[in-house]
């Protein structure tokens, strides 16, 4: 069969359906559940353009059923949930079908995260084939007129990044302690509320250093305990990493278990991306206009980063995030940069800085699939203990086999040795 008859075969079979500017006025557009503030700010900054998000929030073992039922078995868990998530969504009758799309995130990395969006619509296409499927990415991957990349747009989700970080940080930095139940939950739908009121401004929502002072000015008059618990670091595959339906609420489960948890931020992950592009034109002797690019948004990021770790420091009531260029130096104590595939050398990077700043608690989350995640996680978690003979580092396997109980106890155990 030639090529091109293959090519029409394949269209026929997996449907793509074009999001079109008509479809911008009454579509619902649904949001996997990745990163709860974060995506939270990013559907309200996209409110201000005209579009109509929502989150899923759906968590039941019915999502896991659907995944299996939707995706060959050597599927990683993170594509199995996102497409379980967005299954249950449309078979559940909460939305009309003929008026919902689908969004998904690209990276264009190696990882298969950069195909979801073709097994999305693989998923979909029997039974939903008119419902299309968006992705959210920087570098042209699937490009749709009705739902551009301009620059107001991604101004907007780089500080969606950057104040998501920052709430993620204050809010798991005040919870444990908090006083009052339910009073850092509180301040955080504030701020949420307020931020996405600011990104339908021109400029306000630049003022970043006036922002942060005000942020930390308000988590701080949250009245907490005097108490201090063990902090645990928790790192691994970015969507596991993140999710609450991927980890179980890994979050909330170590703060009932007296902890204080510490998640790196997504702008971590953000300039991770723009230096392995960098790192290839190295590597590889080519330099490109996108490498020249990718070079003046990786020092624009790196130093929003440096202004906000800067405030932090200058409260001095919280722990500030890593710097992303002592986050390189660690990981070239053990690996090459050019270790890239999936989250690469960037999670060995953050068990060394963890484990050299006094977090010594890390849990490496390990999601079913995923064979470079397991390499420099597992892999590497030998070597950092080495390196640091307190570090308390534990991996634990997330897949649709594995239960809920089993991971807790393993976390428990953990747990009884960081308290020890």
């Amino acid at each position: 069969m030639s090529g091109k008859k293959e090519g029409k075969k394949y269209s026929d079979r997996v449907n793509r359906t074009t999001f079109t500017e008509e479809m911008k006025k009454d579509y619902t557009i649904l949001v996997p559940d990745m990163l709860p503030i974060h995506f939270e700010l990013i559907i309200k900054a996209y409110e201000h353009f005209g579009y109509k998000m929502e989150l899923l929030t759906n968590r039941s073992r019915t999502v896991v059923d659907e995944g299996l039922k939707n995706t060959h078995n050597d599927t990683c868990y993170p594509a199995l949930l996102v497409i379980g998530q967005y299954m249950e969504a449309l078979k559940s009758g909460r939305y009309d079908v003929d008026k919902v799309a689908l969004l998904i995130s690209q990276t264009g990395g190696g990882c298969r995260a950069s195909n979801y969006i073709y097994l999305i619509r693989k998923a979909i296409s029997t039974q939903f084939p008119q419902v299309p499927v968006l992705s959210l990415n920087f570098s042209g991957l699937e490009p749709n007129p009705a739902f551009p990349m301009t620059v107001p747009i991604i101004m907007r989700l780089i500080y969606c990044v950057m104040y998501g970080d920052m709430l993620m940080l204050l809010y798991n930095q005040c919870k444990p302690y908090e006083v009052k139940k339910g009073s850092t939950d509180r301040m955080l739908k504030r701020w949420q509320n307020r931020l996405g009121k600011l990104m339908g401004t021109k400029a306000d929502y630049m003022s970043t250093k006036s922002i942060y002072k005000a942020m930390l000015k308000d988590f701080s008059s949250i009245e907490r305990t005097k108490e201090k618990k063990p902090r645990v670091g928790i790192v691994g595959e970015i969507y596991v990493k993140y999710s609450p339906l991927a980890n179980n609420d890994l979050n909330e489960f170590l703060m009932s278990e007296g902890c204080e948890p510490y998640v790196p931020g997504l702008l971590d992950f953000v300039l991770y991306c723009a230096s392995d592009l960098i790192n290839d034109a190295r590597l590889y002797d080519k330099q490109t206009p996108r490498t020249a690019a990718y070079k003046v948004a990786y020092e624009v990021l790196y130093k929003f980063q440096q202004e906000q770790i800067k405030v932090i420091n200058e409260h001095g009531e919280f722990f500030a995030p890593h710097d992303f260029e002592h986050l390189r130096r660690c990981a070239d104590k053990y690996m090459n940069q050019g270790v890239k595939m999936g989250e690469g050398w960037l999670i060995t990077a953050e068990m060394a800085a963890l484990a050299e700043t006094g977090t010594e608690n890390i849990i490496c989350t390990q999601p079913f699939g995923c064979l470079p995640n397991h390499i420099v996680a597992k892999g590497m978690s030998r070597v950092i203990k080495a390196a640091y003979p307190n570090a308390n580092i534990v991996a634990i396997d997330y897949d649709p086999g594995a239960t809920k109980v089993n991971q807790e106890n393993r976390i428990k155990l953990m747990l009884a040795n960081a308290k020890r």
